[in-house]
């Protein structure tokens, strides 16, 4: 705060300047005075100020939006950049498609992780623009039960039918949502012939992650999901894949401005490199195909 006094009689201006002048200092007030008129002082002033600003810009969180069967990895790789940077990191988890449609919509979003192939179709449709891509990892769709739970058979797409019909209460993310494993399974249960038999008895989740929150908790008795997701919430849970001709591989991918500030490069290095391989592997991810 500046506070400045009333002009004093002018016989006794300078005493009360320096009256006032030692009293505020007392208070903590600052003065006109207080202020450097020296050249040199102002130049390591403002040298000062200047030196703050990436300081405070490195202060400022980086949003990423990716796809929720990334998340265990990603929150690792995030808590180990902001102790070892002081950068933080806002992540943002969900399907596929809703991870890609929320970074489109936010114009200071950072960094997207989403399906290699809805990452190449944007581009083409210069959705995602002036920008960077790089292969992450792949999983692959497939089955869960709650611990403890009989598994099923799945080798054969016969055998995942009876399953399917045997199954009293199914869960899988929502298609409509953009959930990759969602859109394949729909097609999986119509070429079995048992769509209608399956959709009344099934619960569209919100993303993998609930998907896996209704299998631990016994509201649902099989949950169809990427596999990284069911390894992630509890490797107990684990079925296995689709078989044979419904197999499903998903590449993801991310992707990031060429603008980008250094932070996000550097999270970039890291997310693709060793560290991030071994993470991603450790959270039932393998190196990416591609």
């Amino acid at each position: 705060m500046i506070k400045v006094n009333k002009p004093l009689p002018i016989l006794d201006q300078e005493l009360g300047k320096k009256i006032c002048h030692e009293s505020d200092k007392k208070e903590g007030v600052i003065m006109k005075n207080d202020f450097p008129d020296n050249p040199i002082r102002l130049s390591v002033l403002f040298a000062l100020l200047v030196s703050l600003v990436p300081a405070l810009a490195l202060a400022e969180e980086l949003r990423m939006y990716a796809a929720a069967g990334v998340k265990a990895p990603l929150m690792e790789m995030a808590a180990e950049f902001e102790k070892d940077h002081g950068q933080k990191i806002a992540l943002v988890f969900d399907t596929a498609g809703r991870a890609e449609q929320l970074f489109l919509a936010d114009s200071v979003a950072v960094l997207l992780i989403t399906t290699d192939k809805r990452i190449g179709d944007a581009e083409k449709d210069w959705k995602l623009k002036g920008g960077l891509s790089s292969p992450l990892a792949d999983t692959v769709g497939g089955f869960a039960v709650p611990p403890g739970s009989p598994k099923p058979d799945l080798s054969t797409p016969e055998k995942l039918k009876t399953a399917l019909i045997a199954a009293p209460h199914i869960v899988f993310s929502d298609p409509a949502r953009g959930a990759t494993v969602g859109m394949h399974f729909m097609k999986v249960i119509e070429a079995l012939g048992i769509k209608e038999e399956v959709l009344k008895k099934s619960t569209l989740a919100k993303d993998g992650v609930e998907t896996m929150r209704m299998i631990l908790t016994g509201k649902a008795d099989l949950g169809v999901t990427q596999l990284a997701e069911v390894v992630q919430a509890n490797r107990a849970s684990l079925v296995g894949p689709f078989p044979g001709e419904f197999d499903l591989a998903t590449t993801y991918s991310l992707w990031y401005r060429t603008d980008a500030a250094p932070a996000v490069k550097t999270f970039v290095l890291i997310a693709t490199g060793p560290v991030g391989r071994s993470k991603l592997e450790k959270h039932g991810l393998r190196p990416s195909s591609r």
